[in-house]
């Protein structure tokens, strides 16, 4: 076929129109391009898919719809998700507030459920945890005196600690990590925290149990010094003494010295340096007898025996009188029992210038032992002597000590060279619960008031307080408002579905769908219920009695002022209103109705989605198979043709030429040279 009538047959075809002025200007041998085979088969191909336009357009629709019925599907599950919320045991409608009329000293929650009501707590005192704390130390790792401590605990494990040697307890930091690292035999830490404090005034050695209540109590002993000097720990600048007995043991003997409130080291330095043996080391050298005055022809009582045990010959010289001895016999008898050798040579009796009867063994160290039963005589007494110790008060920027030296003795004293003093005593928490006795190793105590849980916080002084439980108002009240939250956007969606626009003249395109048009009405018609007491009157029978009330628009309102009220006046009508005597109130009259349409299995939300979806995948295989089977295939065709003509097209010119040629045609002025 020739160029024109490849032109002539294009011309006469189905394909798009043809811009003559291209086909012109290869006629002259323009350059341009005679046809846009692209633009032109595109334009053809256009055309024929316009029933797949039609599909697409419902495809929009249906997945408008399928955006429209998702958003539905969610709001009502939401709304079912509140409706059983409202229906549980453990919902908001069960949650409870407790409130405290000392809120300082006790505070308390209770789980879901707890019954509400009124009860009357008196915290005697809280449980205390025990602590210690040592004497002041110069610093952390100043060197402690040499010294032990034993610590036992409330169940009896003893774990005991050297200070001042080479080994743990050079200083308070080794101390705290020897104590806090210790293992029983069976593995077990002693239960305590010891933690080295420190201030302006020096370093403290502080140990604590780690749990309060009686059970984790434990006490500290501390080895009694023993050397030639001591000093005391310092009290706080202008402090005193407690009540206390301070006992001295020197060569002389032992004294106790006991202190009473109020007084200052320098008054017991005072009493120390006064003080006598009361309990000598070894016996005294010299009695003498309570009755006075006395003289040698003092007769004695008959029968009465007087004894006198000597260290130094290790016998006894016993002296029974009988009618006319007096006490010149006595003494004679005595001078004569040193003859014997049964007393000692320096063993003496004679009435002094007192008038009392002294018995003595004068410059002897070994001591006699004198007694008797001769009421003449009275009680024989043993002189006593001085401790041979000196004490003295100081003080330093920490407050005030005493110092006790033996004078170049040993002496041992009752307090330790390295102490400790106890601050608190572990001790169970004691209170009364609505009268019962109760008695907690912890300050949080359950199961005295069935699902209240107390929390002490300190003690009331025997002061009754008050624990009320009650409906949790706030927690009902925020489950409420999100229900009629949910309600309205559910509402909301359905109802838009039926709104005619103006512009489009139509409504939405979910109008006429049964499952929306049901929603709508099941909606509404699920807030008409009323709650028909069988147990008496009941205050909340319907919405309107919560102050929730319905628009025009079909949206519910709530009236915080009127729900607050039958919240904390009325909370078991609220309940009994949402969930019914066995959980079939409103709740479950609202759920049961939702769950028609969000049931996952047959619901008319998954019907509905489950239809469209299927209709959205009909035409989507339609339009592939359109695809496919036609547009594929013409668009080949129509490709070719195009580029068949335009080609023809450019071959034009030079065919134009051959035959003006062949006519005899100037193709320049198109004149006939024959």
């Amino acid at each position: 076929m020739s160029s024109v009538s490849a032109v002539n047959t294009l011309l006469s075809g189905t394909a798009p129109a043809i811009n003559i002025s291209q086909i012109l200007a290869a006629d002259v041998g323009a350059t341009t391009p005679g046809i846009d085979v692209t633009s032109a088969v595109a334009a053809a191909i256009y055309a024929d898919r316009a029933p797949e336009r039609g599909w697409q357009a419902d495809q929009t629709t249906l997945s408008g719809q399928t955006t429209a019925l998702t958003a539905m599907q969610s709001a009502a599950e939401a709304l079912a998700t509140d409706m059983q919320s409202l229906n549980t045991i453990n919902g908001p409608l069960a949650a409870r507030t407790v409130t405290s009329s000392n809120a300082n000293d006790l505070s308390a929650t209770a789980a879901t459920g707890t019954v509400a009501g009124v009860h009357t707590v008196v915290v005697n005192n809280v449980a205390t945890t025990g602590s210690w704390y040592s004497d002041l130390e110069a610093g952390p790792t100043s060197p402690l005196p040499a010294s032990s401590l034993t610590l036992t605990t409330a169940a009896g494990v003893s774990a005991s600690f050297a200070t001042g040697t080479t080994a743990v307890g050079d200083n308070l930091n080794d101390l705290a990590t020897a104590i806090n690292s210790y293992k029983t035999s069976t593995g077990a830490s002693l239960g305590v925290t010891a933690t080295v404090v420190s201030d302006s005034t020096g370093s403290r050695l502080a140990i604590i149990s780690n749990a309060a209540g009686s059970a984790s109590g434990f006490s500290i002993t501390s080895a009694n010094y023993s050397g030639t000097s001591w000093t005391s720990a310092d009290i706080p600048p202008g402090s005193t003494l407690g009540a206390n007995s301070v006992i001295l043991t020197s060569s002389a003997g032992t004294a106790t010295i006991n202190t009473t409130s109020g007084e200052t080291y320098a008054q017991l330095a005072a009493a120390i340096n006064n003080a006598t043996t009361a309990t000598p080391i070894v016996p005294p050298t010299n009695y003498s007898s309570a009755q006075s005055p006395l003289t040698g022809a003092t007769p004695l009582t008959a029968g009465s025996v007087t004894s006198i045990q000597d260290s130094a010959t290790g016998k006894t010289f016993k002296y029974t009188a009988v009618a006319g001895n007096t006490v010149a016999t006595l003494n004679a008898a005595i001078a004569a029992a040193v003859t014997t050798g049964t007393l000692s040579a320096n063993v003496t009796g004679a009435v002094a210038t007192s008038g009392n009867e002294v018995i003595s063994e004068g410059s002897a160290d070994k001591g006699i032992t004198v007694s008797t039963n001769d009421s003449v005589l009275g009680a024989m007494n043993a002189a006593t002597y001085p401790l041979g110790l000196t004490a003295s008060a100081g003080s330093d920027s920490n407050g005030t000590n005493l110092t006790i030296t033996g004078n170049g003795s040993s002496f041992t004293i009752n307090e330790p060279a390295f102490g400790f003093t106890q601050a608190t005593q572990a001790a169970n928490a004691s209170l009364t619960v609505d009268g019962v006795p109760i008695s907690s190793a912890s300050n949080t105590v359950t199961g005295a008031i069935p699902g209240v849980t107390l929390t002490l916080l300190g003690a009331s002084l025997g002061a009754p307080i008050n624990l009320t439980v009650a409906s949790d108002a706030a927690q009902v009240s925020t489950a409420i408002n999100q229900f009629a939250t949910d309600y309205n956007t559910a509402i909301g969606l359905v109802n838009a579905q039926f709104d005619f626009s103006s512009t489009s003249g139509t409504q939405g395109s979910l109008a006429s769908d049964p499952t929306v048009v049901s929603l709508q009405s099941t909606l509404e018609q699920a807030l008409n219920y009323a709650n028909k007491s069988t147990t008496g009157t009941t205050t909340v029978s319907t919405l309107s009695d919560l102050g929730i009330t319905v628009g025009n628009d079909g949206t519910l309102s709530v009236n915080s002022a009127t729900l607050n009220s039958a919240l904390v006046n009325n909370p078991t009508d609220v309940q009994n209103f949402f969930e019914g005597a066995s959980l079939n109130g409103f709740a479950n009259s609202m759920y049961n109705a939702l769950n028609t349409f969000t049931s996952p299995a047959n619901g008319a939300f998954q019907v509905d989605l489950s239809s469209i979806s299927a209709s959205t995948a009909a035409l989507t295989s339609q339009i592939n198979d359109f695809e496919t089977g036609y547009i594929a295939s013409q668009q080949l065709s129509l490709t070719a043709d195009f580029s068949a003509a335009e080609i023809a097209l450019q071959q034009l010119p030079q065919e134009m030429a051959q035959i003006n040629a062949e006519l005899g045609f100037n193709s320049s002025n198109g004149s006939s040279s024959g």
